[in-house]
């Protein structure tokens, strides 16, 4: 087997690193808990702090059917309540589950968000994994992976003002492009990919970005991805954004204690969902065959995991320590999932600490 190739640094080793905010929250249908008619505040709000210091980008995702993530069915609904609260920061999909839609939809949608945000729209397409999902397009499932990439291409087409050949409700043969035409001439495009290096490689060919995390991957592993995606982009070309779970303070272990509740309940609810499922050329696992201990026990592993290596969670040094080992490995841009389960005005109130982080201000440790 040839040696592994020594990874590249970003395409721009000498600029800094881009932070951007990611959303993902968990639904647990409690309208008990104060959140009716507000679950949506710690996403305004932190759009508004992104916009005004400096973040690059507010990524909301796809999610049907579950409590995980189940708070954003429709990324470009989100995307255009972020729109109309921001002035500057972009607004990404992370990520359209394109096997679900026709791409006459996507570009269109996203085409809305594009002129009301002034041109700030992007999107990363993901083939989906969850079967559950596919309710909506059940013809899809089998062949998801290829129509994810036939489908960005083609809203990418679409995006350029290009027509697509489509037959209408009487089985006529017609030439049909977007209204209304997107600000931006070219739609920013991300790749998903839960850890397949293949998927890498595709989204590099295509001159696309590409958007991943860190579950199920060391940042070795990771290392090695991103240099075939290099290979694939070429030298100077490509951008990677990685999603890892975000919150600082002033003291370690205040910290850890802070978030081990909320982030082990959220781990928790993504657990079922990520043990059930098919996806990467990995078989799932019923999750009721598991004793409680050893849920209990895979939720504590994650958690420390995640904690120590895998996430912008601690002090500030800890988290640049983070940063630059991301850096090091060819990272363009750090996603903060923010929204794991502490209170909105905890996350809120601890935003400027990230803030600090980006800029390399003050370290309060």
């Amino acid at each position: 087997m040839p040696p592994t190739p020594e990874p590249p640094p970003a395409s721009d080793p000498t600029a800094p690193m881009d932070f951007s905010l990611f959303y993902f929250a968990s639904d647990d249908g409690d309208d008990d808990a104060g959140l009716k008619g507000d679950r949506y505040r710690l996403l305004l709000d932190g759009a508004r702090w992104a916009d005004t210091h400096g973040f690059t980008a507010v990524w909301t995702p796809e999610r049907h059917f579950h409590s995980f993530g189940g708070l954003y069915p429709n990324p470009a609904v989100t995307g255009a309540a972020v729109a109309a609260v921001t002035e500057r920061v972009a607004i990404r999909a992370g990520s359209v589950v394109a096997p679900l839609h026709h791409p006459l939809r996507l570009a269109e949608d996203w085409s809305v968000v594009d002129n009301l945000s002034g041109g700030r729209a992007g999107i990363s397409f993901a083939s989906g994994w969850h079967a559950a999902d596919f309710a909506l397009a059940p013809e899809a499932y089998g062949n998801r992976r290829a129509l994810a990439l036939d489908h960005a291409e083609e809203v990418r087409r679409l995006w350029r003002g290009e027509e697509l050949t489509v037959r209408d409700g009487v089985g006529a043969e017609r030439r049909v492009r977007i209204h209304p035409r997107p600000v931006q001439p070219e739609l920013p495009t991300w790749i998903t990919s839960a850890g397949g290096v293949e998927t890498f490689r595709r989204a590099g060919a295509m001159g696309a970005g590409v958007l991943t995390h860190l579950l199920g991957q060391s940042l070795d592993d990771l290392a090695r991805k991103i240099a075939a995606y290099r290979t694939a982009a070429g030298p100077d070309g490509g951008h990677v954004v990685v999603m890892v779970h975000a919150f600082l303070g002033e003291d370690g272990d205040t910290v850890r204690e802070l978030v081990r509740e909320p982030l082990c309940a959220y781990l928790r609810d993504s657990l079922g969902l990520l043990l059930g499922s098919r996806f990467e050329g990995r078989r799932g696992i019923d999750p009721a065959r598991l004793r409680p201990d050893d849920v209990d026990f895979l939720v504590r592993r994650s958690f420390d995991r995640y904690y120590d290596d895998g996430a912008l969670l601690g002090t500030p040094a800890e988290a640049r320590r983070v940063v630059e080992r991301l850096r090091g490995i060819g990272v363009d841009e750090i996603a903060c999932l923010i929204d794991f389960g502490l209170p909105a005005e905890t996350v809120l109130a601890g935003l400027d600490l990230l803030g600090d982080l980006r800029t390399g201000g003050p370290d309060r440790d």
